[in-house]
């Protein structure tokens, strides 16, 4: 796929969705990180009803530690990996307590060094909260770069490196989320919805005509 193809790709995307963000219901940069630790192998949905819950009781570092471990497994505890995760978000609100007076830290090294937090979670809150150039692969993203052809690779982080490099500059920020969009509503895994897509005729999917 050529640079022009993307290009007009992406033009497409921005057209229908000028404005794009995550679809985690958040109020603050703590919020969000919380959130994104909490939907690891969990729908959007799914971590919104759960937060939607703990967010008026404890929403800072301080309140969700003081709230203490078990009652946040309470309140998580419909989320996929609940009992893993309310360890780790106790870990990591007693380290931004500590080590980063309570701010969650707006580089990749620090927020790496957090419990639970993995490249793909630090690049979305990097990228959300931050506002800075970053490409969170998740399985959306990972499928739509390969099945269009705009960045395929045999895994997450190269997938990654060839959006870097390969998306054009004016839509990289936004890139992340117009490709998880797109492949959670219109490309999605068992069966494309190739007849209502706005970049039909530029994906490169040899299947489609056939779905």
């Amino acid at each position: 796929m050529n640079k022009t193809k993307r290009t007009e790709i992406f033009t497409r995307l921005r057209n229908e969705n000028p404005t794009p963000t995550t679809e985690l219901k958040y109020a603050s940069t703590f919020e969000l990180l919380i959130a994104v630790m909490l939907s690891a192998q969990a729908t959007d949905v799914s971590v919104n009803k759960a937060t939607e819950k703990l967010f008026p009781v404890a929403n800072s570092p301080e309140a969700i530690v003081a709230l203490g471990e078990s009652k946040v497994r309470n309140y998580i505890k419909t989320i996929g990996l609940f009992n893993t995760k309310a360890a780790n978000v106790i870990k990591t609100c007693k380290i931004l307590v500590e080590q980063h007076d309570s701010q969650v830290p707006n580089t990749r090294e620090a927020l790496e060094a957090l419990p639970g937090v993995g490249r793909k979670t630090a690049n979305v809150v990097l990228n959300t909260a931050f506002r800075k150039v970053a490409m969170a692969v998740d399985t959306h993203i990972f499928r739509v770069s390969n099945r269009t052809g705009i960045a395929p690779g045999k895994n997450v982080l190269e997938v990654e490196k060839k959006l870097m490099k390969f998306i054009p500059e004016e839509f990289i920020l936004d890139a992340h989320h117009w490709l998880i969009l797109h492949g959670r509503y219109t490309c999605i895994a068992r069966k494309p919805r190739c007849g209502s897509c706005v970049i039909s005729d530029l994906c490169e999917y040899k299947k489609k005509e056939l779905d």
